[in-house]
């Protein structure tokens, strides 16, 4: 039998304010471990990563995104207190207002600095900081 790590996919979704700067959507977990996080999920068999993000994202924010780059691989065998997750972080846009939903009790759009400052789930800190510094592809 084999056994591998669980794929998943993480969205840095920015939304563009009508007055000026970018703001990015957190949910708000409604399943262990609770807490805020980026909205994510796992890549089904048979899925792309990119198709899956696409997915996760109009099921848990409502919102349909355009992919713009792949932020990239995190992998730490602790990043998620369940088993072991890599996932594929990709940097979106979107336009709208997202509305929670499937997985996430609530949704809210924050600038990136006060994303930094909340209690967040995983290692989304850590991926937030590496976004926040413009990094353009990190692997870890």
């Amino acid at each position: 039998m084999i056994r591998t790590p669980f794929l998943s996919v993480d969205g840095i979704v920015e939304i563009r304010q009508e007055s000026g700067g970018t703001r990015i959507v957190l949910i708000e977990r409604k399943n262990p471990p609770f807490g805020w996080a980026l909205p994510g999920g796992f890549v089904d068999r048979g899925e792309t990563v990119e198709t899956a993000l696409k997915r996760e994202m109009s099921e848990e924010i409502s919102l349909e995104v355009e992919v713009c780059r792949l932020l990239g691989i995190y992998s730490d065998p602790s990043r998620d207190s369940r088993f072991h997750t890599v996932t594929a972080v990709f940097v979106c846009r979107a336009e709208g207002r997202p509305v929670a939903a499937d997985d996430a009790k609530n949704v809210r759009t924050v600038p990136v600095d006060e994303a930094l400052r909340m209690p967040l789930a995983f290692d989304h800190h850590r991926i937030l900081g590496d976004y926040y510094k413009g990094k353009q592809c990190v692997t870890a």
